[in-house]
């Protein structure tokens, strides 16, 4: 889930152990929603697996009962379709044939969190949201790439930015990563572009030291990086009606080299530039 309130920073030392078991539990639920991402399954039936799956792990999904502004979010994922690109609400919608949908998932577990996106094709999907899903995923990783101890924020805003646009694609820029350990969402705000000279007090640059945690999440619009939020107060989807695609990592900073705590079958689980 991306960052859309503010939490005080945790800034007492991370339980490294605690919050890697948090993140595994996230990466164990994804391989187990991923399998039933089919033409026919509902958005809600996939909820369901998870919460089950993450309850029958002793954890708590994260984002099922958070509030923001007085709404409860009523999921235990973001499911979000096509030109949706964060925070759709599961229910009684059925995937098709060639949307891509994006599972956001955050799990608490033993007072530590961890938190991924992921975006799939469901069956065939085009070539052109082939390109918008293989872009995204390789923002992420070059952000990953650049969240190492010394550099800052912007460093990683940075790197997600020049690629996708590079692409020929734009980069969300109402919803940004965070930093994450005892809460969901804590200091600092890691947004997927450089903040203009007027914006930066709200997303300051701040430097990268070992022992901290953080959820770099690139948001990527086909179209323009304009969005919209839904009637529902939580489904933020893209103003041209273009797709959208979604990718979230939680990373420890480890000196030089970022630890991917959310990989998905323990081949990430150390980033190699």
């Amino acid at each position: 889930m991306t960052m859309a309130d503010t939490h005080t920073a945790t800034m007492a030392e991370l339980d490294v152990e605690k919050l890697s078991a948090a993140c595994r539990l996230v990466a164990m639920t994804f391989a187990e929603v991923e399998r039933h991402i089919l033409p026919g399954v509902t958005t809600a039936e996939l909820d369901a697996i998870a919460e089950d799956f993450i309850r029958s792990h002793n954890g708590i999904p994260a984002f099922k009962g958070y509030v923001v502004d007085g709404k409860s979010f009523p999921g235990s994922l973001c499911i979000s379709v096509d030109e949706e690109v964060v925070h759709g609400i599961p229910g009684r919608r059925q995937l098709k044939e060639g949307q891509i949908v994006t599972i956001d998932c955050g799990v608490q577990l033993d007072g530590y969190f961890g938190d991924s996106a992921w975006t799939y094709g469901v069956g065939e999907i085009s070539t052109e949201k082939q390109r918008l899903m293989d872009v995204t995923l390789e923002s992420l990783y070059k952000g990953i790439a650049a969240a190492i101890e010394g550099n800052k924020v912007y460093d990683i805003a940075k790197a997600v930015q020049t690629h996708v646009e590079a692409n020929g694609f734009s980069v969300v820029r109402e919803l940004v990563g965070h930093g994450i350990g005892r809460q969901l969402h804590e200091e600092p705000p890691v947004p997927n572009f450089v903040p203009g000279l007027l914006h930066r007090s709200r997303y300051p640059n701040a430097k990268l030291v070992t022992g901290m945690a953080l959820a770099i999440e690139p948001m990527v619009n086909a179209g323009t990086f304009q969005v919209h939020t839904a009637s529902d107060g939580w489904t933020i989807f893209t103003a041209d009606g273009k797709p959208a695609a979604h990718f979230e990592h939680t990373v420890f900073i480890d000196g030089a080299t970022p630890r991917i705590l959310t990989a998905r079958d323990g081949q990430e689980t150390m980033y190699v530039a």
